[in-house]
């Protein structure tokens, strides 16, 4: 891998421009956390692409988990009989294009594989999870166990493919991150860019503001981040969780 830059970041510099892309679709975002653990730069700048930078906030990088269901996702517009709903993991950096900051998504699995097989057309890093989401009094339980064999003929995914277990609840009032903090530099941006066969893809998502809420975080198993050929980070995690948000999105473009 080719050395890359990294841009700290600008005071007022996140982004929640306005779209610039066509939005096709929309979706719901419901019952998800937001699991930031600071790292290196220096350990994770190897792992982008050349025309992205990475940036960093008072010197640390950062790498995320997010568990998350989507619902009603489909064509704006369309009849709620054509959409769909399933589960959503990824594992994300902070990054700029030019004068863009965004996301840098290493994986995205998806607990459904029609959605899976769709997205792998588009190139961008899909791929299907045997996943289960339940909620009760205590919280959000969700197990994540990433394979690529058909597990109606095949034994149970090999560790090292991606598991991930934990369970989650809000642990404090909803609050809507301000500029110039920590928060909000980590979840207030609307670009995304994701590894394509040597190529970068880029897309968009329109929302409100994120209502936040502190969590409490019980994580039961994590090796997203050896699967992903990602550093491992030593330091203890924040973590928040939104409940819901409606949101677009636009179709991913080459850069």
């Amino acid at each position: 891998m080719t050395a890359h830059n990294t841009e700290p970041f600008r005071r007022h510099d996140t982004d929640t421009a306005l779209p610039t892309l066509p939005h096709l679709t929309s979706m719901t975002w419901r019952h998800g956390l937001f699991v930031h653990w600071p790292i290196s730069p220096d350990a994770l700048r190897p792992q982008l692409p050349d025309p992205l930078a990475l940036e960093t906030w008072e010197g640390d990088a950062w790498i995320s988990v997010l568990p998350f269901v989507l619902v009603n996702v489909g064509l704006r517009g369309s009849p709620s009989a054509t959409r769909i709903a399933f589960p959503e993991l990824n594992v994300r950096t902070y990054v700029r294009y030019r004068d863009d900051p965004g996301l840098f998504f290493f994986s995205v699995d998806v607990g459904n594989p029609l959605v899976a097989a769709a997205a792998g057309q588009t190139r961008l890093p899909v791929r299907y999870a045997q996943m289960h989401v339940s909620g009760s009094e205590t919280g959000i339980s969700f197990s994540s166990r990433r394979t690529d064999v058909n597990p109606a003929t095949a034994g149970e995914p090999d560790r090292e493919s991606g598991w991930f277990s934990a369970t989650y609840r809000p642990d404090g009032d909803a609050f809507r991150p301000e500029p110039d903090t920590l928060e909000y530099w980590l979840t207030e941006r609307r670009r995304f860019y994701a590894p394509a066969n040597g190529d970068v893809l880029t897309a968009e998502v329109s929302h409100e503001p994120w209502p936040l809420q502190p969590a409490e975080v019980t994580i039961h198993e994590n090796t997203l981040f050896e699967a992903d050929g990602l550093p491992v980070p030593t330091e203890s995690p924040i973590a928040y969780y939104c409940d819901e948000l409606s949101m677009t999105g636009s179709v991913p473009r080459r850069l």
